[in-house]
């Protein structure tokens, strides 16, 4: 199986917020912003596993800043660690405004499966990360992949070999 970067998965969608959209503040419903951030995720995840996929969970979300109705928002999406049939999603999402000032408005990560036909799951291409954000977020894909199995009592603290470095290199610089 062919590997593929993170930049074959990468997915941009772009559109305006509607009053019809927003909440009695006049910002963008959270609740929309998460679907748009899970279609643009699933296009990225198609797109790296060539295949369907399912969202398997949103395993991290920070609203950084709210979007008002008028603002302009692009939702980036690209798989930034594939596994065997799973792969994380990074989506970075920013805020324009009418006079054209961008801001990162929203961060999360997402996970899917992707599935057969009969939804059982298959494999998927490795992933070469090429930037050093891409680097940066792969590596972390595996922390928090084991740190997800070890609260879900899936895998044992002791089998958690990045998390166990993670904690050891925090250590060593505390002390």
């Amino acid at each position: 199986m062919e590997k593929k970067t993170p930049s074959a998965s990468r997915t941009v969608m772009t559109d305006l917020v509607l009053p019809g959209e927003a909440n009695h503040l006049n910002a963008m419903f959270g609740g929309e912003l998460l679907a748009r951030m899970d279609r643009a995720a699933s296009i990225a995840s198609q797109r790296h596993s060539g295949c369907a996929t399912v969202t398997v969970s949103v395993n991290h979300v920070a609203f950084t800043h709210s979007i008002p109705v008028g603002s302009v928002v692009t939702v980036e999406a690209a798989i930034s660690r594939a596994f065997s049939s799973s792969m994380e999603v990074y989506i970075d999402v920013w805020m324009e405004d009418m006079h054209g000032q961008r801001l990162k408005a929203t961060e999360a990560i997402y996970s899917f499966v992707a599935v057969d036909h009969n939804g059982k799951p298959v494999k998927v291409p490795e992933l070469l990360p090429e930037t050093p954000l891409e680097h940066e977020r792969y590596q972390g894909a595996l922390q928090r992949r084991q740190l997800s199995l070890v609260i879900a009592g899936k895998m044992s603290p002791h089998d958690a070999t990045e998390l166990k470095a993670l904690f050891t290199e925090l250590e060593s610089v505390k002390g």
